[in-house]
């Protein structure tokens, strides 16, 4: 399986706590007004990593902590959920996504990736909600939950669905 990627930032201060590394993947269907990165937009965009070789980039930067964002990068959830199996469980994920949490939760394709992440932050970028003042965030209606509430909504979902 291949994963469809823009870049590797080796080190970043903005992009989730602490320093991080942001892998940034092609294709995104938000199109936001104001977008800071319009060069995520196109699907066929950037370049070809194999989950291998992604994993072996992220590892040489030494650093734990790993931002995913985009684009949009629950676009390519299978790729990622390979990607951090082979990471393994001692990375501090946070997923940058233009979906509101809501929306996730009623894809439930989704819900295997967004359990495995320790923070996400939901919602497309709103222009007219431009706040450099938010941590990680560029709008105000853009929210951030950790692993737990994660989980307790994945779950509240789960178990009230009518296959369980």
């Amino acid at each position: 399986m291949m994963l469809r990627v823009l870049s590797l930032l080796p080190d970043s201060v903005v992009d989730g706590p602490g320093l991080r590394t942001v892998l940034f993947l092609a294709g995104c269907p938000h199109h936001c007004i104001g977008c800071h990165n319009p060069s995520s937009w196109d699907p066929a965009g950037g370049v070809e990593w194999t989950i291998e070789e992604t994993a072996e980039r992220i590892r040489k930067v030494g650093n734990r902590r790993l931002t995913l964002s985009g684009g949009e990068p629950l676009l390519q959830t299978s790729a990622l959920m390979q990607l951090l199996e082979q990471l393994g469980s001692d990375y501090d994920v946070i997923l940058y996504t233009g979906y509101l949490l809501e929306e996730i939760l009623q894809r439930r394709r989704w819900h295997p990736l967004i359990l495995r992440v320790d923070g996400l932050i939901d919602g497309p970028f709103i222009q007219s909600k431009l706040d450099q003042t938010t941590s990680f965030r560029g709008s105000t209606n853009q929210r951030i939950y950790n692993r737990k509430q994660l989980e307790e909504a994945v779950y509240s979902i789960d178990k009230n669905s009518p296959s369980h």
